[in-house]
Parts: structure tokens; C-alpha cells; sequence
């Protein structure tokens, strides 16, 4: 954003709006953190603010302040599709296409005639925004809107509420601050976020340290399903949904557990594979360390993308032949992986 859209964004937001801020399909703690973020930093500003998510989120996402208030576009349609048709400005937040919502959806938000503005840090946002802030080389949303309400100058707004919100989307997308897309700017909001309000300890706890029975027994069952392809450096897990059915699965259970198979010594690149019959598809997580980009892999196997060192994608084919056309492509880019190097 330059500094003639920073002051035109000043001026929409000087009087109150209607306003629906919209995170990707299936919501991380980067997405609906920003979106909450945002929701009370609006509400307080004065403006009706709704967050209509695409469908729900894990439920150690949900003790988020005003997480109660969040739309479910796929169960509550109705009231969701007022709500977008009502609103003057719409914030799309942590993604960079429409079709990252889903398909019923994004045909609702490409009939839309109003204002979107976009904050997002993942590669090759589309055309769609009237108000674009991308940056690739930030770690999160969260670190966004914070940026977004320096720009504004009103980072004095942030209260504990914001400062909880953004403090949980940092803390995910960063691995808990050690990815290298965390920097010392990083940091020094973070420590803005807990002089704040921000309850860190507490956040930790209440993310990664709910664990279910069921969800345990699921990560003992993804392990045993661990593959590695020494050679090139490569590691995979694969989950059917008998198995996702035979633990009990709920939304978030595999959240993170491609990152057991990138922690392994020696392993560049992980990659979880788990069967959606619901979808009839496979999605699939991509992880890596160094120079090999899974945003470029995923884009040119898997109908995805993301960052250099993570990324999404899907597979219409059955698991097994979505597993013989990932090793049937590997061995292409050997000489990546085995250059790679970890930063």
C-alpha cells in the first residue's frame, strides 16, 4: 500500500460501516486470529464488523475472544450472504485468491460490488482487490495488521482482545518463533503484543496443549505411517479417512504433524497426504527447510501453493495413485534436494 491508499483506507474507515472480514477455508490460527484481530479493532472503531469464515475451525482455536460471534458460511448461508451483501467494505485476510474459500462461497463474493481489501503475505496474489498489502517476506497475517495499524497510526487501539488474537496467529505461523520468517521485528512486536495484554503463556498452552485421546492416538498412527525416502531426502505420511474415522477425527487434529516428518536429521522435505472423502480429495501439507520451494512443487503438482516452506494442495485421484504420481515426479528434482541447505 503507498501512501495515497493508506489515506484513502483512513478515510473509508473515518465513519461507521458495515464491514465482513472473510479468512481462507478451513481457518488457521494465522487467519482467524487476524480475522478477530480486525473484528474488535472495527467494533471498537465504531463499525458493525462480522467475520463470516468459510466453515469452522479447530476447537483449540475457539477460546479466542469473540470466536462465539464468527459466521460459518457453509452452516449458516443465509445470515452470512446478508451480511456480504450488506457490507461496503470486505477484508479478505491471509489468502490471495478467492478460490481459497471454496466454491459456493467465492461465486458469493465475485458477485460482490463493494470495496476488498486484501492483507496477505503468500506469493502471487490475484487482481482482486481494490486495496492490496502483500508481503511474502513477513511471517504472518498477524504481523500484518499490526503493520496495517502502524500504517493507520493507531497501534494505540490495540487492547488485550487484539493483542491475544494477534499474539496466537504469530505464534502459530512462526512453529512458535522458530521459522527463519521470524525476525527481530518480530520479536519486538511481540513483546508490544504482551506488554498489551497478551497472555503468552497461557496462549501456548491453550493451542498446543488441549490435546484429545483420539488426537494422540492419530499422531501415533500418522508416525507409524511414516515413510522416508533417504536418498532424496524426503519424508511422507499418509492418513485414510478409516483412520481419520477409527480415532475420532475433529477439525485441527492433524494440524502440525507433517512437521514431525521434517524434524527427522537429514530430511529437506515432508509431506502429509490425508484422504477428505467428503471432498472426494486428498489434501495435502508441504513442508521443507533450505532453498527448495514446496510453493513451486505444490503449484506445478498439486493445484496449490503457498510459501517457499509451506504450502497446500489437493489430488482428485484415490490416495494410492496420488501417492505414485508424487514418487513418479520426485526424483526430478533431486539436485534440489540434495542441495538444499537449511537456513
Amino acid at each position: 500500500m503507498n501512501v495515497n491508499e493508506i489515506k484513502e483506507v483512513k478515510a473509508l474507515l473515518s465513519t461507521p460501516k458495515n464491514i465482513v472480514i472473510v479468512p481462507h477455508r478451513n481457518p488457521d490460527g494465522d487467519a482467524i486470529g487476524a480475522s478477530l484481530a480486525m473484528y474488535h479493532y472495527l467494533k471498537n472503531k465504531g463499525h458493525r464488523a462480522t467475520v463470516v469464515s468459510p466453515n469452522d475451525y479447530p476447537s483449540f482455536l475457539k477460546w479466542l475472544p469473540d470466536t462465539e460471534e464468527v459466521f460459518k458460511f457453509d452452516t449458516q448461508n443465509r445470515q452470512s450472504k446478508s451480511c456480504i451483501e450488506e457490507a461496503s467494505i470486505i477484508f479478505l485476510l491471509d489468502f490471495n485468491a478467492l478460490h481459497r474459500v471454496g466454491s459456493d462461497m467465492q461465486n458469493t463474493l465475485e458477485d460482490y460490488k463493494g470495496t476488498f481489501i486484501m492483507i496477505d503475505h503468500h506469493q502471487q496474489p490475484d487482481d482482486i482487490a481494490t486495496y492490496l498489502y502483500s508481503d511474502v517476506s513477513i511471517c504472518s497475517t498477524c504481523q500484518m495488521v499490526y503493520h496495517f495499524l502502524e500504517k493507520l497510526e493507531d497501534v494505540n487501539s490495540i487492547n488485550a482482545d487484539i493483542a491475544n488474537c494477534l499474539y496466537a496467529g504469530i505464534m502459530t505461523d512462526t512453529g512458535s518463533f522458530r521459522f527463519p520468517s521470524t525476525t527481530s521485528t518480530t520479536h519486538r512486536i511481540v513483546a508490544e503484543l504482551i506488554d498489551r495484554g497478551a497472555e503468552n503463556a497461557k496462549i501456548h498452552n491453550n493451542v498446543y496443549d488441549t490435546n484429545s485421546y483420539g488426537r494422540l492416538q492419530l499422531l501415533g498412527r500418522a508416525l507409524s505411517n511414516l515413510v522416508v525416502i533417504e536418498n532424496l531426502k524426503t519424508a511422507y505420511i499418509t492418513l485414510s479417512q478409516q483412520e481419520l474415522n477409527e480415532f475420532k477425527y475433529e477439525k485441527g487434529d492433524t494440524e502440525g504433524v507433517v512437521n514431525y516428518a521434517l524434524s527427522l536429521e537429514d530430511v529437506i522435505f515432508a509431506v502429509i497426504f490425508i484422504e477428505d472423502v467428503e471432498q472426494q480429495i486428498i489434501k495435502i501439507s508441504l513442508r521443507s527447510k533450505g532453498s527448495f520451494s514446496v510453493n513451486k512443487f505444490s503449484r506445478e503438482h498439486f493445484d496449490g501453493g503457498g510459501h517457499d516452506n509451506a504450502a497446500g494442495g489437493k489430488s482428485l485421484l484415490s490416495m494410492e495413485a496420488t501417492i505414485s504420481n508424487f514418487l513418479s515426479v520426485l526424483p526430478n528434482y533431486k539436485n534440489e534436494l540434495i542441495n538444499s541447505y537449511e537456513a
